[in-house]
């Protein structure tokens, strides 16, 4: 949808486990081209030499940042300074902030601000107002998992048990509400709105809105587990292309 887009992939190797790597490059495929690939923190500290593989693995250049004083991230500003560099060498569309700190909130703030394409990616603990400042935002927890009910449209299927609940910003009760004021706002005469109108609403009012958080890998299966919308399908002059509208039951 996005594949052309150059993105500026920064991560915060203080935040940020070498284990969702793999599921970090795989999603950002879904938005562009990773052209800078940078990782940030103090490399001389053991723990981060499980890293080491994983950087040769897949060409990310590790950016070293002593921690000259106790108690202030040293990462961060090297990362954000980095940013701002990039923003302003024009190479790139968008930026993909890889970490669970709230101190990229001002940042990607700004790059949205300079009409960049903004990503945000991090744990299930990242504040809302980081989540909040990126464009999208995309939960590592989720990335990684597995098990994903069966996107067949209209089963009925309920929502896959997990032990923590991984709705982020908009749980279930919200995003019902949420869809039930989008539809009217987009809807023709007759109270059908176009599901893909629905889900680009659904983006721009949660950052992190993705239908994985619920279980789902597409839109429409997750709207027919919800039980309360009416689902219509309609044929396309494309035999293979069937388009999806909703309307409040």
């Amino acid at each position: 949808m996005q594949s052309d887009k150059k993105i500026a992939v920064l991560i915060d190797a203080d935040n940020v486990s070498d284990k969702y790597i793999k599921y970090i490059f795989d999603e950002i495929s879904n938005h562009g081209t990773p052209t800078y690939k940078r990782i940030y923190g103090d490399w001389t500290k053991p723990q981060l030499g499980s890293w080491k593989t994983v950087l040769l693995n897949y060409s990310i250049t590790p950016i070293q940042q002593y921690s000259y004083t106790t108690g202030k991230n040293a990462t961060d500003a090297a990362l954000i300074i980095d940013a701002m560099d990039i923003l302003y060498s024009n190479h790139v569309d968008g930026f993909c902030i890889v970490s669970s700190d709230s101190d990229f909130t001002k940042l990607a703030a700004r790059l949205r601000e300079a009409g960049m394409y903004v990503i945000g990616m991090g744990e299930k603990k990242t504040p809302s107002p980081f989540i909040a400042a990126c464009e999208k935002f995309k939960y590592l927890e989720v990335l990684a998992a597995i098990p994903i009910i069966s996107d067949k449209p209209h089963t009925g299927d309920r929502l896959e048990k997990q032990d923590a609940p991984k709705e982020g910003i908009a749980n279930i009760e919200k995003l019902i509400e949420a869809i039930k004021i989008i539809i009217p706002e987009s809807s023709d005469e007759e109270g059908w709105a176009f599901l893909g109108d629905v889900g680009k609403r659904l983006n721009k009012r949660y950052p992190d809105f993705d239908t994985r958080n619920y279980g789902h890998s597409k839109l429409t299966p997750l709207i027919s587990s919800l039980k309360q919308f009416e689902i219509q399908p309609r044929k396309t002059s494309n035999p293979h292309i069937t388009h999806y509208f909703i309307k409040n039951k």
